[in-house]
Order: structure tokens, then C-alpha cells, then sequence
């Protein structure tokens, strides 16, 4: 349910990229060009691109004149798949503290909480970066390599 910044990021440079595949699927955006359209740190995004590369989400090419683009259809990646690269799975939320329910009588807030968390996952697991690409881009596609 609570999500990492960095979990955050990746979907959000993740979602340009599916913007770009759905207009131009070869063309290669720079780690600057995607930071930039979405207002986050550079630095933060090239860290992140690097992992989705290894993941075999984004292909490309780091340095001058490189860029990143989708290594396969937004369809086929889920949001997920890109958040559990970032974070690891935490144990569920609980308005007592940690390691309340389960151990001890679940609090008043714990049915509903797990209600939550399973839609939550069931969202993550079933939405698809397919989503982003609908409609024009949300900021328009300039420095297309």
C-alpha cells in the first residue's frame, strides 16, 4: 500500500516511455529527457534506468548521444513487475504496530485494511504500462533519437 519514492520514479519514467512507444516505439529518449518531462532528479533516473536495463525493461544506451527506450510492448510489462525491482514486499499495515495482527487479536481497522491491500495488489499486478499510452503524450515528444 505505502510505496517507496524510488518505486514511484521508475513508474513514472516507465510511463514516458510507453508514451514515446506508442508514438514512436524506436525512438530513444536521454535519461535527462525523460527526468525532465517528469520533473524528477536526473541522477535518480539514470540510477533507475540502469535497472530496468538489466531487468530487460528498457533498452538503450547510457552517455552522450545514448538513450532508452521500452524493450518490449507496454502491454506486456506490469506495474508490479517494475515496483518489486525496487522495494521488496512489506508485511501489512497495521494501526497497533508491527507484528500486531497476526500475533496478537487483530485490530478494529484489520479486516478493512487487508481489503485495501488485496485491491492494491490486484491493481499493481493487473494494470499494464498499456495504460499510458491512450491519447496524446502527456508532455510533447521533442529530442527523439
Amino acid at each position: 500500500m505505502i510505496h517507496q519514492k524510488t518505486s514511484q520514479n521508475a513508474i513514472a519514467a516507465m510511463s514516458r516511455l510507453a508514451e514515446l512507444y506508442a508514438v514512436r516505439p524506436t525512438c530513444t529518449l536521454s535519461s535527462r529527457e525523460i527526468a525532465e518531462s517528469r520533473n524528477l532528479p536526473t541522477p535518480i533516473v539514470a540510477k533507475i534506468l540502469t535497472i530496468l536495463s538489466r531487468a530487460g525493461y528498457v533498452t538503450g544506451s547510457p552517455g552522450p548521444g545514448g538513450g532508452y527506450r521500452l524493450a518490449k510492448k507496454p502491454s506486456l510489462i506490469t506495474l508490479k513487475e517494475v515496483m518489486i525491482l525496487f522495494e521488496r514486499e512489506s508485511e501489512s499495515m497495521c494501526p497497533f504496530g508491527p507484528g500486531w495482527c497476526g500475533n496478537q487479536e487483530p485490530c478494529p481497522l484489520h479486516e478493512t485494511i487487508a481489503d485495501m491491500e488485496k485491491r492494491a495488489q490486484k491493481f499493481l499486478t493487473k494494470t499494464t504500462f498499456a495504460a499510458f499510452v491512450k491519447g496524446e503524450p502527456s508532455v510533447p515528444i521533442t529530442g527523439c533519437k
